[in-house]
């Protein structure tokens, strides 16, 4: 018998974790999932739980600061998902199977103060927090096979892909809402790309966050009406995923270039938890959070490709009409952001009172 995952890889796509906890990873691989990815709060919660105490007695034993002992942190739990999904990397010759790991979203805080680790908070210059980026991004993936780095589509972020590319690390463009984020992110990685000496090992995916745009809609374009409120993102990942297709379609590349939809949890008490699940069977990436996937095991669903299924016509002229990208665009950028920050921070906290009690 057909579970409802299998029927939704069946359909063409590929479903993998929002979550890099081991107990996670091994449920979900039985399932079928196939990939992974991973983020302050995801680590916080692990470290939280004292599975990590050998490691961090470790890190501090070495000299490590707070700063440095939540990266190596990081990196352990990352590099355990990713020998979950060695295999699949293998197997597909490096078209599937990653885990991502997210860098310092401290770099694009928009309330530095200083870290529990004592160090000062960084005022960086664009142009510095893109060099950090494509540092950072070289390091932690250096000898690292199946990892992706994942950079956000600020400004600086955007700048760093061309050379994040070009040096070979495979980039998980995140923090994507609009088509314009997209486009710039695409054409700096196939720039990066083309200076590669061989393209049989490129690989880019681009997070289109779908759940928060209709949040922000719900919240700042109240007179949409009945149809088209809650698919504003369905409609906008949708159409950033046609302009992936033919972007990519001749191109002759051996690995995919694919969007990976997430934030696909709902928001919303009233709307099925497989609604943005069922919104994109068939194409490319899902990733989901560990409860979204388990209400869609429960479910008992089949699900069909849809993620060519336009909305109809009428709906999709009044979400054009209606919402503003731009201002959708800087105000889910500066929540992100900080979404992103305060995590991070929770975690160095959180390192230093576990120094403390060490």
């Amino acid at each position: 018998m057909t579970t409802p995952i299998q029927s939704l890889i069946a359909s063409g796509g590929k479903v993998w974790l929002d979550s890099i906890d081991p107990d996670e990873v091994a449920r979900n691989r039985v399932w079928g999932i196939t990939g992974a990815t991973s983020n302050p709060i995801i680590v916080t919660d692990l470290v939280e739980t004292g599975r990590l105490d050998r490691d961090l007695e470790r890190f501090f034993r070495e000299g490590l600061d707070d700063y440095e002992t939540a990266w190596r942190t990081t990196d352990v739990l990352v590099g355990q998902a990713q020998e979950a999904f060695l295999h699949v990397w293998e197997a597909t010759r490096g078209d599937d199977g990653y885990v991502s790991f997210e860098l310092d979203p401290l770099l694009e805080d928009p309330e530095p103060r200083v870290s529990a680790g004592g160090r000062p908070p960084d005022r960086l210059e664009p142009e510095q927090r893109t060099q950090h980026y494509i540092d950072l991004g070289k390091r932690w993936s250096e000898g690292r096979r199946n990892r992706m780095i994942k950079v956000p589509a600020t400004p600086s972020g955007l700048a760093a892909l061309e050379e994040l590319a070009a040096a070979g690390v495979t980039v998980n463009v995140t923090l994507t809402f609009t088509p314009r984020q997209y486009v710039a992110a695409r054409d700096a990685l196939w720039r990066g790309a083309r200076r590669r000496r061989s393209l049989d090992a490129f690989k880019s995916v681009y997070s289109i966050f779908v759940s928060r745009v209709d949040v922000y809609t719900d919240k700042h374009v109240p007179g949409l009406s009945p149809p088209a409120q809650g698919q504003v993102g369905i409609a906008n990942a949708k159409r950033i995923w046609r302009m992936n297709q033919e972007f990519w379609a001749d191109k002759g590349l051996p690995l995919k270039q694919e969007i990976v939809f997430a934030s696909t949890g709902v928001k919303k008490l009233d709307d099925p938890p497989w609604k943005y699940v069922e919104a994109f069977a068939g194409s490319d990436i899902e990733t989901n959070p560990p409860a979204t996937n388990a209400k869609v095991q429960a479910s008992g669903r089949t699900f069909p490709r849809a993620v060519d299924r336009p909305l109809p016509d009428d709906v999709s002229a009044e979400i054009d009409a209606k919402v503003d990208m731009v201002r959708l665009e800087a105000v889910l950028m500066a929540e992100g952001l900080k979404k992103f920050a305060d995590p991070q921070k929770t975690l160095l906290d959180l390192i230093a009172r576990k120094r403390r009690e060490s």
